[in-house]
């Protein structure tokens, strides 16, 4: 068997980093680096019509910046090159050929046409499409004939009619088919490239891969690579499949269908650490209560063994709660100089960017939200009178202007205009008119910012902006509020 655990992340390079895509890279390295093994990098470039100009760049770049980072790959060399299938098709060609001669696979010459009529005759009888074994049947002599007279072909597998074929997954136990279910799938295609199926098999044997990591999806195929491995003598690998990804209960997470990439989520301002935290508990569960985790972490208490057959549902909600607790735990100069590309989508005048990192530093769960957040800071928004009446702090039309009218000459005489002096200013005010503190800061804050919610108080407000534009704003609140 294996001396040594070796995973494997091969995808086309076919468009995004997709979270599913992601996931199973990184339980592939934390099944490699758990146990000391290799973790490698396999470009699957086979299905030549689907590759998208720039999609293995992204691939490197994804595993780069999340810290995968592989031992073996076309970028990292290794004693099992080429990492790439498209520059490996003669391997693939000769192991065909190999289950050829043993009649574990054939040579099949039919026509496009014939193959839509079989197709056809199956969606009439509402029944999956399978082969007939039509070119089985051909003897040596014609298909040497046919092979010299330059006859486009494939290579099929020959699998069986009768019986059953069982494996066992990790996760879902051991799973049978019938025989009678399994097509004979192409293994080289008219190109002379393998299919995706072929090459996985051929390539994680030469590779030597342990554990093979991939998606329950790919439950209903393993029979017919199970069958590929025995029929070369090879040992089987490891299996974990694993759950769908869903946006809810019926559907799938699908770039297709909009849903975000890594690249998309990194766009919106999720850091890194924080998604690839919130995707490894997409499905596996660690065990403990904590949910938490950098890379380090993951490595040191991941076991596939805990990984779930029922589907995760992936929580919005959730990732932006856990990518709040990443924030947080950034040093004030980090996000502040992540914070600062926003600032400058907003903010055309030059306000102080330092006290409003340290209002937003924990207020913030997407980096994205912090233009929303800050919007009023420049320019007082157009609002609505009612923002001035809130029940929790006993506010209405008449009380509101009573404060702001009593707040303004407090803030116009007011010398050290600055956060501690308009603390102090408007809390003598509240000592001597005897009100709850929410009947002054409620309608003084919605004066100043015109928002229901806003990352600081009246007092951080109001220094922000400057004493001018404070009483320019007050202004205007009691304006509205007589014409109410």
């Amino acid at each position: 068997m294996y001396d040594k655990v070796r995973t494997r992340f091969a995808p086309s390079p076919t468009g995004y980093m997709h979270v599913g895509n992601l996931r199973t890279a990184l339980y592939a390295y934390l099944i490699a680096k758990h146990e000391g093994g290799d973790f490698i990098l396999r470009i699957e470039d086979t299905d030549q019509e689907r590759l998208v100009q720039g999609a293995t760049d992204v691939i490197f770049n994804t595993l780069k910046e999340t810290g995968l980072i592989h031992d073996e790959g076309p970028d990292a060399g290794g004693e099992y090159g080429p990492y790439v299938q498209s520059e490996r098709r003669d391997i693939y060609l000769k192991y065909a050929k190999e289950l050829v001669e043993k009649g574990e696979a054939y040579y099949c010459f039919c026509s496009k046409e014939r193959l839509d009529m079989l197709r056809e005759n199956s969606e009439a009888l509402k029944r999956p499409f399978k082969y007939d074994k039509h070119c089985l049947s051909l003897s040596k002599e014609e298909i040497e004939e046919k092979l010299s007279s330059g006859i486009p072909y494939v290579i099929r597998q020959n699998n069986p009619s009768v019986g059953s074929t069982s494996f066992d997954d990790v996760i879902y136990g051991k799973i049978s088919v019938d025989n009678e279910e399994l097509d004979d799938m192409i293994l080289i295609k008219s190109d002379g490239l393998p299919t995706y199926n072929f090459a996985n098999v051929v390539d994680d044997h030469l590779m030597k891969i342990s554990h093979i990591v991939r998606g329950s999806e790919y439950l209903s195929s393993t029979p017919k690579y199970n069958r590929l491995y025995q029929a070369f003598g090879w040992d089987v690998p490891v299996y974990v499949h694993c759950p769908p990804i869903m946006k809810d209960a019926q559907q799938k997470l699908s770039k297709r269908n909009g849903d975000a990439s890594f690249q998309d989520l990194v766009a919106k301002g999720y850091l890194k650490e924080a998604v690839l935290n919130y995707i490894a508990l997409l499905g596996w569960n660690p065990g403990i209560n904590e949910e938490i985790f950098s890379l380090e972490d993951l490595v040191k208490i991941f076991d596939y063994h805990n990984i779930n057959k029922s589907p995760a549902i992936f929580d919005p909600v959730k990732l932006r709660w856990m990518n709040g607790e990443y924030i947080k735990k950034l040093s004030f100069d980090e996000f502040h100089t992540l914070a600062v590309p926003y600032y400058k989508k907003t903010l055309s005048k030059d306000f102080n960017l330092m006290k409003i990192s340290e209002l937003l530093h924990t207020r913030t769960e997407v980096l994205s939200d912090i233009p929303e957040q800050i919007d009023f800071i420049e320019a007082l928004p157009e609002y609505d009178i009612d923002l001035y009446v809130h029940k929790k702090m006993k506010t209405n039309y008449e009380n509101s202007l009573s404060s702001l009218e009593e707040c303004y000459p407090v803030l116009e005489e007011l010398e050290n205009f600055s956060l501690e002096g308009v603390r102090d200013a408007i809390t003598a005010l509240i000592e001597k008119t005897g009100v709850k503190n929410g009947v002054v800061l409620w309608p003084l804050r919605t004066a100043l910012s015109g928002k229901k919610f806003t990352p600081g108080g009246a007092f951080e407000i109001a220094d922000l902006i400057g004493k001018e534009e404070s009483l320019k704003r007050i202004e205007i609140g009691i304006e509205k509020l007589k014409n109410a």
